[in-house]
């Protein structure tokens, strides 16, 4: 990669994603929620063997990109086993480990955004946020097909730089983590099989580019409101807000939640929806790297969360990616004639890697130091 590629992913991902998101929030032009629904899309058949059944799906899929850029997913393989004992997880590393312990596995100390993060910590919209989270990525290990061996990290660098509690602080943790992983990680890669279906590409268009996927998850912790919010997505207050309006940055997000509400969806018309997802469903959102590569037929949509109850909320956003080595640009079958590209071509990992570093505290990145930024900047990757 070279210095001036490096360079527009940097700017790409700091000024870029910056602007996408303001300009969401703050559009002037009336637009009215016509065609704006979250659909529930039973994917049961893609499973089957016959293409002409996987299409239907993926049509499906297209639909839902093209206009609210949400859907939720059923009949998806997952069992309700992994689900639960994810959750379960989630809540037994917020309120089981001591802060000590925590505090062994704390972000500030990873290069790659990984490890728990408390509150004050991180902000991914510069809001004041009341969350606490545990963050870890993809491992051969957890790779059900074993992997090809070529995983790199955000950075280029090859060491696994997962933080994991400890067995006897927490018993049975990291199996249960690493069942509900490799379950959702085989099911993002079919949805992606569909993705392509929906763009008019070869079913396995993809397939290269996620034998060594980039793969966040996040276990996620929302304390309960100071004071019960109103069902109507009116502006919370600082305090209130969960997680700041965003968009998501890699291919699509497969997020599996407690059944206390909390993810809020933007609207055309700049309202907010406050998604429902039915029973032993997943939500499914499009993310920044498949708008650039549709030069945004596919839409990236802007959401936050709040917790508007008297109920602690747990969420598991798996966010899935390519390999953290592929170069995004837009895809020429989205190119109309003559017409150009709305985005430049970004590093995968270096992309994810500085809007994470944006998030962190003054913006400064992870170990809260810019001199350490700017010195991983000059290092030259491995890919």
């Amino acid at each position: 990669m070279t210095e001036t590629q490096t360079s527009t992913t940097f700017t790409e991902a700091r000024e870029g994603a910056a602007a996408y998101l303001r300009e969401r929030l703050t559009a002037k032009t009336p637009v009215t929620d016509e065609d704006f629904e979250v659909p529930i899309i039973d994917i049961s058949p893609s499973f089957s063997e016959l293409q002409a059944e996987r299409q239907k799906v993926a049509d499906q899929i297209r639909k839902a990109c093209t206009t609210s850029g949400f859907f939720y997913i059923t009949n998806h393989g997952i069992p309700l086993s992994a689900r639960e004992g994810i959750l379960r997880q989630a809540e037994r590393f917020m309120h089981e480990l001591g802060s000590e312990q925590k505090e062994q596995l704390h972000t500030k100390k990873s290069k790659l955004g990984l490890g728990w993060e408390p509150s004050e910590y991180t902000s991914i919209a510069g809001d004041l946020e009341t969350k606490e989270v545990y963050n870890f990525s993809y491992e051969t290990a957890m790779d059900r097909t074993g992997g090809d061996g070529k995983y790199v990290n955000l950075d280029g660098s090859t060491t696994n730089g997962n933080m994991w509690p400890q067995e006897q602080d927490l018993p049975g943790f990291y199996d249960a983590v690493k069942t509900y992983y490799g379950g959702v990680l085989d099911l993002a890669r079919h949805l992606f099989r569909l993705f392509a279906l929906s763009l008019g590409l070869e079913e396995a268009y993809f397939d290269e580019m996620t034998t060594h996927p980039g793969g966040i998850a996040r276990l996620l912790y929302y304390p309960p409101t100071k004071s019960t919010l109103p069902p109507s997505p009116s502006l919370p207050s600082e305090e209130q807000v969960g997680l700041g309006a965003h968009s998501d940055y890699e291919c699509f997000t497969l997020l599996l939640s407690s059944s206390v509400p909390g993810l809020e969806i933007l609207k055309p018309s700049g309202h907010w929806h406050i998604a429902t997802p039915p029973p032993d469903a997943f939500i499914v959102n499009v993310a920044d790297f498949l708008m650039r590569w549709t030069n945004g037929l596919y839409k990236s949509t802007v959401h936050r969360v709040v917790n508007r109850g008297g109920e602690a909320r747990y969420s598991v956003p798996f966010f899935f990616s390519v390999n953290y080595d592929t170069l995004v640009e837009t895809l020429p079958t989205c190119l109309a004639e003559g017409e150009k590209s709305k985005w430049k071509p970004i590093r995968a990992g270096e992309y994810i890697l500085e809007r994470l570093n944006a998030t962190t505290k003054d913006g400064a990145g992870f170990f809260g130091n810019d001199d350490v930024v700017a010195e991983e900047r000059q290092v030259k990757r491995s890919y």
